[in-house]
């Protein structure tokens, strides 16, 4: 149990920095909203984002898999994108178009790919 609460935590707090690098390279609807969003509103969006992508993208999945099928995996993208769509739209100030929440998907799709690996390397060696 501290195992998977502590992997919840890693992956807030990076799907937070994610979110944030997003913002600041693909922007938003709002010039304004990275610098009064703060710290804060990050943790907050990458929250939010841990728990949707937690209870959401599985049910999401089972229910985009013909598509998912067909296109050999790339439909992916587009549930990963409406996460944070989904997601940035819950939280307080953020904004993304569809196709940048797209894009950020992939960014945080790689990050929580590299925890997983590393976490699970961790795993694997201290056996």
């Amino acid at each position: 149990m501290k195992r998977q609460f502590f992997v919840f935590l890693v992956r807030w707090l990076l799907n937070s920095i994610g979110l944030w690098l997003a913002v600041r390279l693909l922007g938003t609807h709002d010039s304004s909203v990275t610098y009064s969003v703060g710290v804060w509103g990050f943790l907050l969006a990458g929250l939010i984002f841990s728990i949707i992508n937690t209870i959401l993208k599985p049910l999401l999945v089972i229910l985009s898999l013909p598509a998912i099928l067909v296109t050999l995996g790339l439909f992916m993208f587009v549930v990963n994108g409406l996460l944070v769509y989904i997601s940035l739209a819950i939280a307080p100030g953020l904004s993304m178009s569809f196709f940048d929440s797209i894009l950020t998907g992939m960014l945080l799709s790689l990050i929580n790919y590299i925890v997983s690996a590393a976490l699970e390397l961790r795993t694997s060696s201290a056996a």
